[in-house]
């Protein structure tokens, strides 16, 4: 059954772990994602941004896979289905598709129409006991079209938003989304140390987790980071893999063109990335 974020992100932040995110595009994605984190004994949060839930038909297709998954796979630890930098027409179709957690990401508006905005969404998570994640500072690269330079949040416009009851917050720490570039100046622990000054418990999230050096994610975490996101770091694991399958010619051995077998050793690369990074997190047993 899924689960909000709530629990398992005040456990790690408490824990001075973290739980991972691991964005979903499709069934192999989820599968391999879940399996992982049930053999690990980790809990985990399946992302789902706007783009991916309209590419897998729309948020009810995705919602009623994974909870079939769940009970399929015999899924024991906790999942949270969670929808990624939704917009707020996105988070409230979400939450009548059924997710456990939402991300209103409000962090393009003035911050008075990001407060109001949230604090609607807020109350309706509030009654269904729904996890919400609320962002300040925009997250640089480019997610979904959506492209910024990785901006650090203020710490007054993140505790405002805090103080309005959301579960977790995104605050952007020069952090970006995608591929970092060779000029990336590292991630501002000044301003994270502000923020959680001003934040106390709440549990902070990490986004574009592809490519930040472990030592920085450690001290993130020690800093009060308690969920990081991964996509692209698991979508450039699954290609090399495939790319490799069929450089090698394997598609045109046997029946190696079955999408079984052609998507196998992506859906194993998944695994092992989400596995490197739930070790890296502390995540792991942590169930």
């Amino acid at each position: 059954m899924l689960v909000s974020a709530k629990e398992m992100l005040t456990k790690a932040k408490a824990g001075k772990y973290a739980v991972g995110q691991f964005n979903i595009n499709n069934l192999e994605w989820t599968k391999a994602i879940l399996q992982t984190a049930q053999e690990l004994q980790s809990p985990v949060i399946l992302g789902v941004s706007e783009g991916a839930g309209k590419y897998m038909c729309g948020y009810k297709t995705v919602v009623g896979m994974v909870n079939g998954m769940l009970e399929e796979l015999n899924i024991t630890v906790p999942v949270a289905l969670h929808l990624d930098h939704g917009s707020f027409e996105g988070a409230k179709d979400c939450i009548n598709a059924g997710f456990s957690s939402i991300m209103f990401d409000g962090s393009h508006y003035p911050i008075e129409e990001n407060i109001a905005k949230t604090t609607e969404l807020v109350n309706a998570c509030n009654v269904l006991g729904l996890s919400i994640e609320a962002e300040v500072g925009s997250i640089g690269g480019e997610e979904d079209g959506v492209v910024g330079a990785g901006e650090c949040a203020d710490p007054e416009e993140c505790k405002a938003i805090a103080d309005l009851g959301v579960t977790m917050l995104a605050a952007g720490i020069g952090n970006i989304h995608g591929k970092y570039p060779d000029n990336w100046a590292g991630l501002s622990f000044e301003t994270l140390d502000a923020v959680q000054a001003k934040t106390g418990d709440m549990p902070l999230v990490l986004h574009g987790g592809t490519g930040i050096p472990a030592d920085m994610i450690k001290k993130a975490i020690s800093l009060g980071v308690a969920k990081i996101n991964v996509n692209t770091e698991c979508q450039l694991a699954f290609q090399e893999a495939t790319r490799k399958y069929i450089e090698e010619g394997k598609d045109q051995q046997g029946k190696g063109f079955d999408p079984r077998k052609l998507l196998a050793p992506g859906a194993e690369a998944i695994k092992a990335t989400v596995k490197e990074k739930m070790e890296l997190f502390g995540s792991v047993g942590k169930a």
